[in-house]
């Protein structure tokens, strides 16, 4: 789990967290590792948890994500839905929404790479 950019493990007792601020939170099934992040969905997906987790550095994780979000509809055009919504969520500031989005791309991109493999 990440809080507010700090990495925490459950031990083997029970623990009751209470967060009393906003701050962004991720669990471990949303947590993509850079090491991970071996694939164009999975680097975009990468960079909008960069711009959740470190607000403080979001004009170079734009940067990134648009440039990305070209190159994937470059060699993937029927991903444009998918990568607009996610770019609807990061305009509005809604990081946690726009992996939601890109959780999305993952599984497309998964889908296309299957179908390469088919033919």
């Amino acid at each position: 789990m990440i809080i507010a950019g700090a990495a925490m493990t459950n031990g083997s007792a029970t623990a009751h967290l209470i967060i009393e601020n906003t701050v962004p939170i991720l669990r471990k099934k949303d947590i993509l590792r850079e090491e991970d992040a071996h694939s164009p969905a999975r680097r975009i997906y990468y960079t909008v948890q960069l711009m959740y987790l470190d607000q403080e550095n979001l004009t170079a994780y734009h940067a990134t994500y648009w440039s990305l979000a070209r190159e994937f509809i470059k060699a993937a055009p029927s991903s444009l839905n998918l990568i607009d919504r996610i770019s609807e969520q990061i305009l509005g500031g809604r990081y946690y929404r726009a992996l939601k989005q890109a959780r999305r791309l993952i599984l497309y991109e998964k889908t296309l790479m299957e179908r390469n493999q088919e033919n």
